[in-house]
């Protein structure tokens, strides 16, 4: 599994939500801003603990989790 340095994951969080560094912002509602049409920026200029990195990193979450692969047998 690969490993993700800006996203964690704890039951006292979120409810174990995928969150961005152990703060209580999800990376859903960072990918449902993406997905909106907001930009980077805009999302940074609301959530002001953001940083670009991570950003970033839910992007790779998600194409991570998104990964198909094909297994011939």
């Amino acid at each position: 599994m690969r490993k993700f340095s800006r996203i964690t994951s704890s039951p006292e969080i979120m409810g174990g939500k995928a969150c961005i560094r152990g703060m209580r912002i999800t990376v859903s509602m960072i990918l449902n801003l993406i997905a909106s049409g907001m930009a980077k920026e805009d999302i940074i200029s609301e959530y002001p603990s953001l940083e670009v990195d991570d950003i970033n990193e839910c992007l790779k979450y998600a194409a991570f989790l998104a990964e198909e692969e094909l297994y011939l047998t």
